[in-house]
């Protein structure tokens, strides 16, 4: 009678490990297929230096408009937007609305000093940046004409 304990006991524990044998395979490619994953993700960012700088696509040139500015004078600006190569479809109206909040109503003698025009130029830049979601790269005076 003891053998029979004996090798019922030696079988449960023969079908128990056979059950857990899968298991801990399928838990152990898992693990692999995870490990791989993560291993891929840190070569992207770290070995190949992370995300690109965007790279420059068209030049959208808009239209020159003329600005009222104080004292009776006006600015005669035109404006080209350097647009990423994975920009969308823009239309210029947000740009010259920002120029126009930014320009209009500023002396000659102000837009006339180059370190106030380029700070102007860059400040247009940012806004001009968020307004097309990073879409806009650079932005170019091609007409400055004050009278």
């Amino acid at each position: 009678m003891t053998t029979l304990t004996t090798e019922t006991t030696t079988t449960a524990k023969a079908e128990t490990t056979t059950d857990k044998a899968p298991r801990s395979k399928k838990k152990l490619l898992v693990v692999a297929v995870v490990l791989l994953v993560a291993l891929g993700a840190a070569y992207q960012f770290l070995l190949r230096g992370g995300p690109t700088e965007p790279q420059p696509g068209e030049v959208l040139v808009l239209e020159p408009i003329q600005l009222n500015l104080q004292g009776g004078h006006y600015l005669r600006l035109g404006l080209a937007l350097q647009l990423t190569a994975d920009a969308h479809e823009l239309d210029g109206s947000k740009a010259l609305d920002a120029a126009i909040a930014l320009l209009s109503g500023r002396s000659v003698d102000e837009l006339a000093a180059t370190g106030e025009r380029t700070e102007l130029k860059e400040s247009l830049q940012e806004q001009l940046h968020e307004a097309y979601h990073g879409d806009v790269m650079e932005v170019y005076f091609t007409e400055f004409v004050t009278q």
